[in-house]
């Protein structure tokens, strides 16, 4: 969907709206939109200095290359990486993550909550030290690892210290729930999720939406047909750590 992060949500763009609940994080620093650039994205730098976001414009298709730059601006420790398709995350699980990067049993290089997934999808938080990040930008040379940032260092775990974080209720939904946006369907599901908690609660959590579609089960059905697709199903060949039920052919 080309210009996803641009579509209205409650009255703002989608990017911003996405911006207002990773910034709702307790545990949160400095939040900056790495964008592109290429022309087609000034509208997303202008839209950032609208709003006051900070934004950073790198590598057009290296987003490794594009992360460690802003990393290396802004002098970080420490980086977050979360998708800017994911308006639905809940700013508790992002705390979550960095409450088990700090004070996890080991002194960790990289933590998610995607290997293995537990959450409902979209909720995506990855966190890395600077020197893991500038490891991997040194290294890293197969395509996917520079367009998708973090594989070298998941798939190297004889290399990296990996930690990883799941959902407290020991459920997993990350095949069964979508909760980012790729498909028009996906942008159906998401714009009526707000329009049902956004009004009455702009902070609505993981909870509140799921008792939301216990409610009203027809708002899951607008994108199920896209639940367990993601990225890796192109490059399942390519992947070793990834097995072929992680993912679901369109």
């Amino acid at each position: 969907m080309p210009g996803k992060i641009k579509l209205p949500l409650a009255s703002k763009p989608l990017l911003v709206r996405m911006v207002e609940r990773v910034i709702r994080s307790e545990c949160v620093g400095i939040v900056v939109v790495a964008t592109t650039t290429d022309p087609a994205d000034q509208e997303v730098a202008d839209l950032c200095e609208q709003e006051g976001i900070a934004c950073f414009r790198g590598h057009p298709t290296d987003l490794l290359d594009r992360h460690y730059q802003v990393a290396k601006l802004y002098g970080a420790d420490v980086v977050l990486k979360i998708p800017s398709d994911c308006p639905l995350i809940d700013p508790a699980i992002i705390d979550k993550g960095i409450h088990h990067f700090l004070t996890g049993a080991a002194s960790y290089d990289y933590v998610s909550n995607l290997h293995p997934a537990s959450y409902p999808d979209g909720n995506d938080v990855e966190i890395m030290t600077f020197t893991a990040l500038e490891t991997a930008w040194k290294e890293a040379v197969r395509n996917l690892e520079r367009e998708h940032t973090t594989p070298y260092l998941w798939e190297n775990q004889d290399k990296f210290r990996i930690g990883n974080f799941c959902w407290e209720t020991e459920t997993d939904l990350s095949m069964s729930h979508r909760w980012t946006i790729d498909y028009p369907e996906d942008y159906q599901f998401i714009s009526r999720v707000y329009e049902e908690l956004y009004p009455g609660n702009a902070a609505f959590g993981i909870q509140d939406i799921l008792n939301l579609l216990t409610a009203k089960p027809e708002i899951t059905l607008l994108n199920s047909r896209y639940a367990g697709v993601n990225w890796y199903r192109n490059h399942l060949d390519e992947l070793r750590t990834i097995k072929p039920e992680q993912t679901k052919q369109v």
